[in-house]
């Protein structure tokens, strides 16, 4: 004859309780030891080299230098830095032009001496303004942009010529300065979609 067993109803009561505790910190260590973990790789993540993403698309000799000083600081930093040069900004990359880079005094207010539009207007103020602009650059001993260039290389910045601009442009490889990578957007995105920090100038 089979003995039926009995529990006490405390007895249950109590035992229950005692897995519910048991239970109730074996999830609590796995959900510290999951924060624990995703706080640690954040960490690693944001001890690692930063990088910087730049698109360069205008190429007057005032916008050429916004690009380039940011990349080529961002590189003495230690971070990781690429400039995307399109439609008119890859007149920057281009051997032939980036020599020839000029400001127009038309409609530019921000100039440091205010140029009427209709006296920027009159032929030979855009070489005059370039060449007040090269002169306050060579005084406050700011590199040109052809040595920036090369700093931006030193330093490991990568410089990408889109290659949809050189196709609406007429640019040919052989324009292109030594060292500059030919890419389109979809291989610029693929870059700065590691980027902590992107820019369009």
């Amino acid at each position: 004859m089979a003995v039926e067993t009995v529990i006490d109803p405390a007895l249950e009561a109590r035992i229950e309780e005692l897995v519910n505790t048991k239970v109730q910190e074996l999830f609590q260590e796995q959900f510290q030891a999951l924060v624990s973990q995703q706080t640690r790789q954040q960490a690693e993540a944001k001890s690692g080299p930063k990088r910087l993403a730049l698109v360069a698309s205008k190429g007057t000799l005032d916008m050429a230098y916004p690009p380039l000083i940011l990349a080529t600081t961002a590189a003495a930093l230690g971070w990781e830095a690429g400039i995307f040069f399109t439609f008119y900004g890859l007149d920057i990359l281009n051997r032939r032009k980036l020599s020839h880079l000029q400001v127009p005094p038309l409609a530019n207010p921000a100039m440091p001496v205010p140029v009427p539009n209709f006296i920027g207007a009159i032929p030979g103020m855009t070489a005059m303004a370039t060449a007040m602009m090269r002169g306050w650059m060579n005084r406050a001993r700011v590199p040109s942009v052809p040595d920036l260039l090369k700093v931006a290389q030193e330093s490991g910045v990568q410089l990408f010529a889109c290659t949809t601009t050189m196709g609406v442009m007429r640019t040919k490889k052989e324009d292109i300065i030594d060292g500059a990578r030919l890419a389109g957007a979809a291989m610029f995105l693929d870059y700065a979609s590691e980027a902590q920090v992107t820019l369009f100038v």
